[in-house]
């Protein structure tokens, strides 16, 4: 286990936890059943996205040695090499199981998806397009959900924009977490956290009392959490404060991807993803997701 635990690091393994809901809001969002191929679908996200990280440390390993000596690569725990074949292997492992649950749409969906994650990491993240880049790959795996399920991609575009946008202010957030000079960012961050909030609930009256109590519910706790992180680094700009609200909105992800869930009619699937909102949160303090 003691092995493991620099692996785990390395991937930010917990941090997945936030990406299965989102295969599961784009299958939903875009109007069809939950299938068996919908769980191969987001096991392909789960490793596109533990490649991404393994790809980030090494690509970043002579700044994390300067910045983040305690990381897998500069403490020594992984080696470069070690890093660098999970990303290719995990990335080879993503697209298969893309293919496996969506077939042709599957390939291309899975493909676009580790194509966003592999120039985010080698070439955007240090350029000003690299919270889009984000942003596109967060959206990309929403709409893996929708491609796997054949569903409506159409329909299931304001799902895939608001998991994008919340993920757009994180990353230019995560931007601060060493010089902890966000400026006006957590102010503006709070404005878009609400914007999202309201248009999770807006037109809701129309849905069953219980999926607009549920869709209500969730996205309060989405903006709660996310927001009182971002009010603490307002008043406080420290990088632990930074890390902080960014490790808030990593996981804000799930409670958004649930009140989308249940937005589109599956209360039950929206517990199901709440329900590992507090588990990724208790883990996140054994692992970092940043």
């Amino acid at each position: 286990m003691r092995r493991l635990h620099p692996v785990a690091q390395l991937l930010r393994a917990p941090a997945a936890l936030t990406v299965p809901g989102d295969v599961l809001a784009g299958t939903l969002a875009a109007g069809q059943p939950l299938r068996p191929r919908t769980a191969i679908a987001a096991a392909s996200s789960v490793c596109l996205y533990w490649a991404g990280m393994a790809l980030n440390d090494w690509k970043d390993r002579e700044i994390d040695a300067l910045e983040r000596p305690e990381r897998p690569i500069p403490s020594g725990t992984v080696s470069p090499g070690t890093a660098l074949a999970l990303a290719i292997g995990l990335t080879a492992a993503g697209i298969g199981l893309g293919t496996e649950a969506g077939g042709r749409r599957g390939l291309v969906s899975a493909t676009a998806l580790a194509g966003a994650v592999w120039s985010y990491d080698l070439a955007l993240k240090s350029t000003p397009f690299g919270p889009l880049s984000m942003a596109g790959a967060r959206g990309l795996n929403v709409l893996s959900g929708a491609a796997s399920s054949s569903g409506s991609i159409r329909t299931a575009m304001p799902a895939i924009a608001a998991v994008a946008a919340h993920t757009a202010v994180v990353s230019q957030l995560s931007r601060h977490e060493v010089d902890a000079d966000p400026g006006m960012l957590p102010v503006a961050a709070i404005g878009v956290s609400g914007a999202i909030c309201a248009g999770l609930t807006a037109g809701v009256r129309r849905a069953p009392e219980m999926d607009m109590a549920v869709t209500t519910t969730l996205a309060g706790l989405y903006f709660a959490g996310f927001g009182r992180a971002l009010v603490a680094v307002s008043r406080d700009p420290s990088a632990k404060r930074v890390r902080h609200a960014v490790a808030a909105g990593i996981h804000g992800l799930m409670p958004l991807q649930a009140a989308l869930a249940s937005r589109a009619g599956g209360p039950a699937i929206a517990g199901l993803i709440a329900l590992g909102y507090p588990l990724a949160s208790r883990l996140g303090r054994r692992v970092s997701p940043t």
